[in-house]
């Protein structure tokens, strides 16, 4: 079983400004809740027990989102308002099943799930990316399924559009396992539509081995200066370590661009 998530939260969130100039953008309201808190629900319902955040000195309101029990205090306490203890009761369910750890210096999200090196205590761990949200199917409890029946790294797979493959991951695939399931053989970060292996894009759900963090010790920068988790991984899969590409039966919605932020409250809003 899958016991632990880890979410990287230290990244800029320059899609999204001017509002993430003061506002991180984990926090900004879809529907009315906290983009966070769908993920956070996503792995409950999947049987997480713990959460690792990483975040960044800049983006410590995350940390007082969680840790603000003295102002939900004071408010309850004049009003008992039956919504607002709701609320402040969900928000310590979320925090005792929380770590916070460090990333000041934005070196990619290989280097994000290096700082989680020494919390991780089993073979296996989920790891979500928060501009990625996926509704109506809970797509970390499915891929968790697909782990326990084949002990294998799965990541989150979409078809889309051959003309759009150059803004995604694209994933080579090495054999079919049933209609949603695929052994990957590579990751090819933004292809040209000429050499693209394939039309399934990586989204940002991963069942990852504890066995990644050496060879993440191991990778020197890449392109931008920071390190990859693909390289990790397409290292790992040259070493015959069994990658499932998961074909996920839920909505996706890229929160993490303006037009995507407005649009995913506006698909949640109808569900």
């Amino acid at each position: 079983m899958i016991k632990q998530a880890i979410i990287p939260l230290a990244g800029l969130g320059t899609r999204l400004l001017p509002l993430t100039s003061v506002f991180a953008k984990e926090l900004l309201p879809i529907n009315g809740k906290p983009g966070i808190e769908y993920i956070l629900d996503e792995c409950i319902e999947a049987g997480v027990k713990e959460i690792i955040f990483i975040i960044s000195e800049k983006k410590k309101m995350i940390k007082k989102y969680f840790y603000n029990d003295n102002f939900y205090k004071s408010i309850i306490k004049k009003k008992k308002d039956p919504r607002i203890i709701k609320e402040y009761k969900k928000i310590l369910k979320y925090k005792k099943m929380i770590k916070f750890v460090y990333q000041n210096k934005p070196l990619g999200t290989g280097d994000a799930v290096l700082k989680t090196r020494k919390y991780i205590k089993d073979n296996f761990f989920l790891m979500l990316l928060p501009d990625d949200l996926i509704v109506k199917k809970n797509c970390s409890k499915s891929m968790i399924r697909i782990h326990n029946k084949f002990n294998a790294s799965v990541i989150a797979s979409m078809n889309v559009h051959k003309k759009t493959v150059s803004r995604w991951g694209i994933f080579k695939l090495k054999k079919k396992i049933d209609q949603n399931n695929f052994m990957i053989n590579d990751v090819i970060e933004k292809p040209t539509i000429r050499s693209a292996p394939s039309n399934k894009a990586v989204i940002g759900r991963y069942i990852l081995p504890k066995k990644i963090f050496n060879k993440l010790i191991r990778l020197k920068p890449g392109k931008g200066n920071e390190i990859h988790i693909t390289d990790a991984i397409q290292s790992l899969i040259y070493e015959n370590e069994k990658f499932i590409a998961h074909n996920f039966s839920g909505k996706y919605l890229d929160c993490g661009s303006m037009d995507g932020y407005i649009r995913s409250s506006m698909e949640i809003s109808k569900l």
